[in-house]
């Protein structure tokens, strides 16, 4: 039992999750804080982020936050220095920062000509970028330390072909093949202790998609029964159904997986509708 307990053993790791304040990233801090991690939460809205940061202390006073752009190579690498000048190491980052941005999912019957390249770009920039771009800063920290976990959000986007999403779908599909070349780059040139991984979720219900999956008197869409019926499981994630395989993928319980992309979907991507 000694074993198992100690390849899961999450007691003190340095975890840095992007997009902390959001549905998903704050989640998962929830998770790795009642796991004993020690949490940082990077976010680009302050005020969201103080606010989180107060939250989530209530669970484990290990959490901690910097204002960060993960757009910004400057600002990621300013809060990459304050981390390391704390606490001496990072063991764990998440790249939870990313989503839909308005103006660009389709509407029901709007032509894909329509969603135009700048909000094409908008969209892969916030996730694609602001996925490589932490993944660098902080990927090079842990190539120095000669160990690190790196952990990205992939979707059902990125490999079934779900409409009026083009752009995120795109950026999602990218995140896949990223996240298993940066694996092997990581792996034959800094050695097995540096492992980068992807979560590919369903269908969760979160403030970018809620529009669109329920409608204000609480209903589901008819986007949201067509998705239910291509689930076996029948009924949408719920955000802390994702901590698992986080804190699986943060362990030691891992230690020979890297480059995978893990579904936590309820079925919907092995189903075939028959």
């Amino acid at each position: 039992m000694k074993y198992l307990e100690n390849l899961f053993n999450l007691n003190n790791k340095i975890i840095v999750v992007t997009g902390g304040s959001g549905v998903i990233g704050s989640e998962l801090a929830k998770g790795f804080l009642k796991a004993d991690s020690k949490v940082i939460l990077l976010d680009k809205n302050e005020e969201r982020l103080i606010t989180k940061v107060n939250e989530l202390k209530k669970i484990n006073k290990n959490t901690f936050g910097y204002t960060c752009d993960v757009l910004d190579e400057s600002s990621i690498s300013s809060v990459n220095d304050l981390i390391i000048k704390k606490f001496k190491r990072i063991d764990v980052l998440v790249n939870a920062a990313g989503g839909q941005i308005p103006g660009t999912t389709l509407k029901p019957q709007q032509p894909v000509f329509e969603l135009g390249i700048e909000n094409f770009n908008k969209v892969t920039e916030l996730n694609l970028v602001g996925t490589v771009l932490p993944t660098f800063v902080i990927g090079k920290t842990m190539a120095k330390q000669k160990h690190g976990s790196i952990i990205n959000i992939s979707s059902m986007a990125a490999i079934r072909s779900i409409t009026r999403v083009v752009g995120y779908s795109a950026a999602k599909a990218a995140i896949d093949n990223f996240t298993k070349w940066m694996a092997v780059e990581l792996a034959l040139k800094f050695g097995d202790g540096l492992r980068v991984n992807a979560i590919a979720p369903g269908f969760f219900i979160t403030n970018q998609n809620k529009n669109i999956l329920v409608t204000k008197n609480g209903k589901l869409t008819p986007r949201s029964k067509l998705i239910l019926k291509q689930t076996p499981f029948k009924r949408f994630g719920k955000p802390e159904e994702l901590v698992g395989v986080s804190l699986f993928l943060a362990s030691d319980a891992s230690q020979f997986i890297t480059g995978t992309v893990i579904p936590v979907d309820g079925g919907f991507s092995v189903f075939s509708g028959v």
